[in-house]
């Protein structure tokens, strides 16, 4: 799902008043939770770091146990 600038802004700033109702390009969305918020914040951020090329490469360790 595209997002615009003005969308991230806006995200940011319900955050920062603690409102989970975010307006933006004539539209109004209302999150259900705190949460989810800052979930859709997190995710545009992630996107944004991907395409400047700053986004740290994921890290996984294998587990092995004897069976």
């Amino acid at each position: 799902m595209a997002w615009t600038q003005a969308e991230f802004d806006a995200l940011k700033a319900a955050y920062a008043a603690g409102t989970l109702r975010v307006s933006y390009d004539g539209r109004t969305v209302e999150y259900g939770s705190e949460q989810d918020l800052i979930r859709r914040i997190r995710i545009i951020e992630r996107e944004i770091a991907v395409t400047a090329g700053t986004a740290r490469p994921a890290r996984s360790f294998a587990a092995f146990r004897k069976g």
